[in-house]
């Protein structure tokens, strides 16, 4: 059986940016189990959500994304 894919970055990049995903879920007024669920993969962010994100991290929407090349 195959693990988990990740499809999202933003795990690792709360850390990177030494926030923890409650400082994020306040940043963009979610439920903390919201964004733990994203951030374990366990469900995606919608576009809107994941540009809020970007945002909210001062990050390019793209650095949230495992890239496919």
């Amino acid at each position: 059986m195959a693990g988990k894919i990740k499809i999202n970055r933003i795990k690792s990049v709360l850390a990177e940016k030494d926030l923890s995903q409650k400082d994020l879920a306040k940043k963009v007024k979610r439920a903390p189990n919201t964004i733990t669920r994203i951030c374990n993969n366990e469900g995606q962010p919608t576009l809107k959500l994941l540009r809020e994100i970007a945002i909210a991290l001062d990050v390019d929407i793209r650095e949230l994304l495992v890239p496919t090349k």
